[in-house]
């Protein structure tokens, strides 16, 4: 009679569980990366107009005025990114931490389930010991009778 793990079911849903865990962990990974690169662009970009309003401005007023406003727009879309940055970091630290306590609840059924194996499998060699004693002895009996 093979091993039959009776929470197998229950293993299998927190396998799922941590599957999915894994899943959305990746994606808001990628979405922060996205985000991380986004935003050093923006920087980027704001260091180039910061120096470029410099130069505007001596050319003339009106064109330094439009830079002075494309640098107040680069400024506020650089805050936003950072925020946006930071509340994904956010997010990726709560799903590590959400995959980790899935991964702690089936490794302890994982263990569960090794455990009980084993006793089944020693149980299975006792009783096979058992019998082959008993034959042992049944067959030194009728020989020496």
């Amino acid at each position: 009679m093979p091993f039959h793990f009776k929470m197998q079911k229950v293993l299998d849903y927190r396998e799922q569980l941590e599957e999915e865990a894994k899943i959305d962990l990746a994606q808001k990974e990628q979405k922060l990366q996205t985000a991380c690169v986004r935003f050093d662009n923006l920087k980027l970009e704001l260091r180039s107009a910061e120096d470029r309003l410099s130069e505007a401005a001596l050319r003339s007023a009106a064109e330094g005025w439009l830079q002075q406003q494309y640098v107040k727009g680069l400024r506020n879309d650089v805050a936003e990114a950072a925020m946006q940055t930071r509340m994904l970091r956010q997010l990726v630290d709560e799903a590590r931490k959400l995959l980790s306590e899935r991964a702690i609840d089936r490794k302890l059924l994982d263990k569960l389930k090794e455990r009980q194996k084993n006793t089944f499998l020693h149980d299975a060699y006792l009783k096979e010991q058992r019998i082959n004693d008993e034959t042992a002895t049944l067959r030194y009996k009728a020989t020496s009778l």
